[in-house]
C-alpha cells in the first residue's frame, strides 16, 4: 500500500503539521485522478501497463487498510481525516474522502481488468511482482458498494462531514470585513468550529466527477456550500467558477474568475508578500478553459461548450490535444474552430459532431 507525500522534494514527506501529514490522505485520490485524467486526454492507456497499475493497485490497497467497517452503520467509513477544507480537521467521514476512496478502487480494478484483456503478458508480471490476488477485488467491491457517504436528505446535499449540520450555519456574508479572513483575524478554534470552508471540498468532488451528477444535485451543493465559502486557499475560486458556468450563473463564475485571476494582483488574501500563487495562475487557465470554453472530452472526442462572459467580446486559446493544434474561438455572436494541423480532426462544439478540416499551412 501507497499513501504519497503532501509536501515533497525527495520522496519524503516533508510537511510538519500532523493534521496535514496524517489525516489529509485524500490527496491520495489526486494521484489516482492524475493518471485517470493523462490517460483520458492522451488516450494512452498503455500507460496503464507500463506505469499506472502499480500505483493505483498500490492507493487502493491504502484505502482498504485505512476504511472499517462500522456495526452501527452496516457500512465502511473513513475516521479522523482533514478534508480539502482544511479549515476542518479530525473530522469523520469528509464526503469527498469516500468518494475518492470508493473510486480510487473502482479504477484500479477497471485499469486491471484492461491490461489483462489487452496486455496479458504484462499483467501476469505485474500480478507476479506486487503479489495480488482476486480476494483484494473482491474487498474492494465489498468496500465500494457498502461505502458510508454522509447526506441530508432534507436538503438534498451531500455532507462534508458527519457533524457539519451541528454548527452554526451563517454565510460569509454576515461577516464583518474586520474578521476576514479569519486564518489572520480568529483562533484556530475557532476557526475550526466554525461553518466556514477554506475551498472547494465537497464541490471538488462534483468538480473532478461531474458527469456522475445532475444539474440539480450540482445546484443544491453548489447553493449551500459557496455562501459559507472564505475561498481563502488560492485552490478555490477557480472550482467554483466552472461549476457556476456549467450551471448558468454567470455573475458568480465571472466573480469566482476575477478572484482566482486577481488573487495576487489585488492581495484578496492579505498574502501576497509571502509569494504569488502559481495555482491560481493554472486556475485562471481554468476558469477559462474548462470553464468558460466548456472544454472536456467525451468519446475520445475534444468537446467544447463555449459560454462566452457578457463582459467580453472575443477570446481564444490553442490547445495540443493527441498530436493535433487546436484552436478555439469564442465570439458574442458565434464560436469557430481551427485545426492548426495537417489532418481532420472530429471534435464537439455545442453537442454537436464536426469535422474541422485543417487551416492552410504556408511553407
Amino acid at each position: 500500500a501507497a499513501l504519497y507525500p503532501m509536501v515533497t522534494m525527495n520522496g519524503e514527506e516533508c510537511h510538519n503539521e500532523w493534521e496535514i501529514t496524517f489525516e489529509e490522505i485524500h490527496r491520495n485520490g489526486a494521484i489516482a485522478y492524475a493518471i485517470y485524467d493523462y490517460i483520458k486526454y492522451t488516450g494512452d492507456k498503455d500507460y496503464l501497463a507500463s506505469h499506472g497499475a502499480e500505483v493505483l493497485v498500490a492507493i487502493a490497497r491504502f484505502w482498504a487498510q485505512r476504511v472499517n467497517f462500522s456495526e452501527a452503520k452496516q457500512q465502511y467509513v473513513i475516521l479522523g481525516v482533514t478534508g480539502p477544507n482544511e479549515y476542518e480537521n479530525n473530522v469523520n467521514n469528509n464526503w469527498y474522502t469516500n468518494y475518492i476512496a470508493s473510486w480510487c478502487m473502482e479504477y484500479a480494478a477497471e485499469s486491471l481488468a484492461y491490461i489483462e484483456d489487452n496486455h496479458n503478458e504484462v499483467y501476469g508480471k505485474i500480478i507476479s511482482k506486487i503479489n495480488f490476488s482476486n480476494s483484494e477485488l473482491e474487498k474492494w467491491s465489498d468496500i465500494r458498494s457498502k461505502m458510508y457517504l454522509p447526506k441530508d436528505e432534507s436538503r438534498g446535499i451531500f455532507l462534508q462531514q458527519d457533524g457539519f449540520l451541528d454548527k452554526d450555519i451563517i454565510p460569509v456574508t454576515d461577516l464583518s470585513m474586520v474578521d476576514v479572513p479569519i486564518n489572520q483575524k480568529w483562533s484556530w478554534d475557532r476557526i475550526l468550529r466554525s461553518c466556514y470552508i477554506k475551498q472547494a471540498d465537497v464541490l471538488q468532488g462534483i468538480y473532478f466527477f461531474v458527469d456522475r451528477f445532475d444539474d440539480k444535485d450540482i445546484r443544491r451543493n453548489y447553493e449551500f456550500y459557496e455562501p459559507l465559502t472564505v475561498h481563502e486557499s488560492s485552490l478555490s475560486p477557480c472550482v467554483h467558477s466552472i461549476l457556476a458556468t456549467k450551471l448558468g450563473m454567470n455573475d458568480k463564475a465571472y466573480e469566482m474568475y476575477l478572484r482566482t485571476s486577481r488573487l495576487d494582483l489585488d492581495d484578496y488574501n492579505n498574502d501576497t508578500e509571502d509569494g504569488c500563487h502559481i495555482t491560481s495562475m493554472a486556475g485562471t487557465w481554468l476558469a477559462i478553459v474548462r470553464g468558460f470554453a466548456g472544454m472536456s472530452v467525451e468519446n475520445d472526442r475534444l468537446s467544447f461548450t463555449p459560454r462566452l462572459p457578457q463582459q467580453w467580446t472575443e477570446v481564444s486559446f490553442k490547445t495540443n490535444f493527441r498530436g493535433q493544434l487546436i484552436e478555439l474561438i469564442m465570439r458574442k455572436d458565434y464560436n469557430e474552430v481551427k485545426n492548426h494541423s495537417y489532418r481532420p480532426i472530429k471534435v464537439i462544439l455545442n453537442k454537436a459532431e464536426i469535422i474541422v478540416e485543417p487551416v492552410a499551412v504556408t511553407i
